[in-house]
């Protein structure tokens, strides 16, 4: 990840209606190894990676860095929300000169189909918004996945392209923050 900028980090935790998003602890080690270890969760991320790798791999506390939510329901993680820079390198891109910053989502499967994705990744994208205005967020998923084309539409992602990265056809979308 590149650095996202001017930001204070962590950020007071960022409260919705049924969620909370905030910095990831060292009690959000389990869940983290078990969406990373799962193959629904990694249907289409290319395949999850093995417990043993995993626990052997990831730190006391997951994934502490700039631009990681953890989600919490209930006092429980549900899920995490990533802003990370886009690598230049990679396909997809809005300029070719600049990292964009891309919005990343997982939640474990108990947790879909009830709005948390939504709810969660709406939190996210008005809070960048306040701290870097007028910054473009990209998301980029495959185009096999309707339930994540489907939230980034509901995010109000507009597609911007469609090409072929990791073996598959991925659908490329760009969110322009509201002017205040």
């Amino acid at each position: 990840m590149t650095d996202l900028g001017p930001i204070s980090w962590p950020p007071t935790p960022i409260r919705t209606e049924r969620l909370v998003l905030r910095e990831p602890q060292a009690q959000d080690r389990a869940t983290f190894i078990d969406m990373l270890s799962s193959t629904v969760v990694y249907a289409y991320l290319g395949g999850p990676r093995s417990r043993e790798a995993l626990e052997s791999d990831i730190p006391e506390v997951p994934s502490k860095r700039p631009g990681v939510f953890t989600v919490e329901r209930g006092g429980a993680m549900i899920g995490l929300i990533t802003l990370d820079r886009r690598a230049a390198d990679r396909p997809g891109h809005l300029r070719p000169d600049i990292e964009e910053v891309e919005l990343g989502y997982l939640l474990l499967p108990q947790a879909w189909g009830f709005g948390y994705a939504t709810e969660a990744c709406a939190a996210a994208l008005e809070w960048f918004a306040r701290v870097l205005p007028g910054e473009p967020v990209v998301l980029c998923t495959q185009s096999a996945n309707d339930r994540s084309i489907r939230l980034a539409t509901r995010l109000g992602f507009t597609e911007v392209e469609r090409f072929q990265e990791f073996g598959a056809e991925q659908w490329f979308g760009a969110w322009t923050p509201p002017s205040t």
